[in-house]
């Protein structure tokens, strides 16, 4: 049974009335990063590849997408950090901490508006027992401008049986 939006709230921090939704919370973007070393899976690790940030600037106008969240209008707030990004793939980092409780399972899902603009949000299954600031892998299909802080991906918690918690490499990341 997945939890309700009220409850999910209660394990992310900071969160606002507008990122809580019935069936779990909003969460915002907060950095981008371009991979720019292969990485490696082995079957005894693993090596994260190089990253290099991808640094926003400041927005002068509407970007790409005129009926966004930011309203009918499309107006841009000015001077807002705001991730210009071509098509590839890109490791967005979440503006949020999240903690999964003991007796449940997370998962990271795009919000619809940015499919809509042809971008997807890739996650792994997070862990009852997990803390931290997790990313994601954001596909962007056709040129997109994202805020710093927009609220594009929805956290949702599911009860869930499970034999401990997690305590792999990424617990406490970026805290």
């Amino acid at each position: 049974m997945f939890r309700s939006g009220t409850f999910v709230a209660e394990h992310v921090t900071p969160t606002d009335d507008d990122q809580v939704q019935p069936n779990g919370v909003d969460l915002t973007l907060g950095a981008v990063y371009e991979q720019v070393e292969p990485g490696r899976l082995g079957r005894a690790g693993k090596t994260v590849g190089e990253r290099r940030v991808v640094e926003p600037v400041p927005e002068s106008g509407p970007g790409p997408n005129p009926e966004g969240d930011r309203g009918r209008d499309g107006a841009a707030d000015e001077g807002i950090p705001t991730y210009r990004l071509d098509p590839g793939g890109y490791v967005a980092e979440y503006g949020e901490r999240v903690g999964v409780p003991e007796g449940h399972v997370g998962f990271v899902l795009p919000r619809s508006s940015l499919m809509r603009n042809s971008c997807m949000l890739h996650t792994a299954v997070w862990d009852a027992g997990y803390e931290g600031r997790g990313e994601g892998l954001l596909e962007v299909h056709h040129g997109v401008a994202i805020e710093r802080g927009a609220r594009f991906a929805q956290f949702v918690l599911a009860a869930a049986d499970h034999d401990g918690t997690y305590e792999g490499d990424y617990q406490g990341e970026r805290l």
